[in-house]
């Protein structure tokens, strides 16, 4: 290497690129396959569709990854070691959305949204800056932690049963079934009487579900838990960062050996397979959809930011404002991208961040080899299928560590707050998640509100970020700087 190269631009032996391409992978994988198996799902999109979910998401996080890392001209990527996928902050809203439209259609206004705010939020990554003063780490603490608590929930049900398909927590009582169902017959009968049944008229659930929480779930996912537990206790360095994956694997095999996990599909998937844009049809462009998608990405830039100038804090590379706006320009068309070929919003992904810290590798070309090697596994539909195969169950212990670590940063984050010296942090903190709980504890409580806001006030997150922000004004002002994110990026990745 030149003196005169810095380690960040250094090209090491393409050996040593894939091995340590492939570990930035690894580190990543079961965060980037978790957010389509819950939209896919959340959809009730066909097995094959959720499975095409999951490739193309590989796909374009190795794209996204390799323009962050390498460059595209001088107004997109940042040019540092940063590795890229699908930002959870987005999951609340999108899952909203496809309980409010579920199947192809639902696949279609998510996919608009996100193509709208894409477009947006490369038109406003160089104002991103100026809004650093409106989140400081009370306010990102705070968002953070409603992020990994709302997702709670989720991995929390793929151990006892989704509220929707085979599992759903109830069964409609066959009695109600066939007396709705003759009353039906009976109002379209020729010359009947007897009045039609409403529009939308349906049974509530009102049996047990003898498929809800089963003990070999329950049993399942702790012995992955354990399994991820025990790898992250007893292992170190690049062991001890993929124990996630390692017990998913695991959990797969005994799943395998028990008969829970079925092949079929993954025989039956194609070795090579293009992934094609707009595999579900033209997208649909909703005004209030892509306004949610926007504030979604608001947050997610701010996010980027501190992980961007931490990053070059750890490669000792300064972060220049052209890059930073190169940088988030990037995010913008990251998500652009995922729009078009069917996925979801993109941001630089902490665990990456926090492997740079631990192996002291600098080179951004690493990151450029993995996101070559994320895109071979996106063009592989077997992989795709393979993970759409494992059992939520499987997927349930891992859930708990990996949205749980979300929460656990939020709190990281929240510790470097002075709750001594000004007070009105605390009710901050309070009242901004009491606001994101409302979604979770009272899904109902939208019923009377116009129902085209249902996706903006849907969620939990978005609620929670707009109440951190406006408190944060009413107590604090806005004293943010870019330092406190830096310095709250790096304590989240220590």
């Amino acid at each position: 290497m030149s003196s005169s190269t810095h380690p960040v631009d250094e090209v090491l032996p393409a050996p040593r690129l894939f091995v340590l391409g492939l570990q930035h992978v690894l580190v990543m994988y079961a965060g980037a396959i978790a957010v389509p198996l819950i939209i896919g799902r959340a959809l009730k999109l066909a097995p094959e569709d959720v499975a095409f979910l999951i490739s193309a998401d590989l796909f374009v996080c190795g794209i996204a990854s390799i323009l962050q890392s390498l460059g595209a001209t001088q107004w997109f990527g940042i040019k540092l070691p940063v590795m890229m996928g699908v930002t959870f902050a987005a999951v609340g809203p999108m899952v909203s959305m496809a309980i409010s439209h579920s199947g192809t259609e639902g696949a279609r206004m998510i996919f608009g949204a996100i193509i709208g705010a894409g477009i947006i939020t490369m038109l406003i990554a160089p104002f991103v800056s100026r809004m650093l003063r409106f989140f400081p780490p009370v306010v990102t603490g705070t968002i953070i932690l409603v992020i990994g608590v709302s997702l709670m929930k989720i991995g929390i049900s793929w151990i006892f049963g989704l509220p929707f398909g085979p599992t759903a927590p109830k069964i409609l009582s066959p009695e109600h079934a066939a007396w709705l169902k003759a009353v039906t017959d009976a109002a379209g009968a020729a010359g009947s009487a007897v009045p039609a049944p409403p529009a939308g008229l349906a049974l509530a659930p009102s049996l047990p579900n003898p498929a809800y929480a089963p003990l070999q779930n329950i049993e399942l996912s702790l012995v992955v838990l354990a399994i991820i537990v025990c790898i992250a206790r007893f292992t170190k360095g690049f062991l001890s960062n993929v124990a996630v994956l390692i017990g998913i694997i695991a959990g797969g095999v005994i799943a395998a050996a028990l008969g829970l996990m079925h092949f079929e599909k993954v025989a039956s998937a194609a070795w090579l397979a293009p992934i094609r844009p707009f595999h579900f049809g033209m997208p649909i462009f909703d005004p209030i959809l892509i306004a949610t998608m926007v504030l979604v990405m608001i947050v997610v830039m701010i996010e980027s930011t501190g992980m961007f100038l931490a990053l070059g804090e750890m490669t000792g590379k300064k972060v220049t404002q052209p890059m930073l706006s190169s940088g988030l320009r990037m995010d913008g068309l990251g998500t652009l991208l995922g729009g078009i070929f069917n996925t979801f919003p993109y941001t630089s992904f902490s665990q990456n961040v926090g492997l740079v810290g631990v192996t002291g590798i600098r080179s951004r070309f690493v990151c450029v080899a993995g996101g070559v090697i994320l895109i071979v596994l996106g063009l592989i539909p077997k992989m795709g299928a393979l993970v759409e195969a494992l059992p939520t169950v499987v997927l349930g212990g891992a859930g708990i560590v990996m949205f749980g670590m979300v929460a656990a940063t939020g709190i990281r984050i929240l510790g470097a707050v002075d709750f001594k010296g000004n007070r009105n942090n605390l009710f901050v903190v309070a009242i901004a998640l009491g606001f994101g709980m409302i979604p979770e504890l009272a899904p109902s409580f939208n019923i009377w509100l116009p129902k085209v806001i249902a996706p903006l006030i849907g969620s939990g997150i978005l609620l929670a970020s707009v109440a951190a922000v406006i408190l944060n004004l009413v107590f604090n002002g806005a004293t943010g700087k870019a330092d406190d994110l830096r310095t709250a990026a790096m304590s989240s990745e220590a």
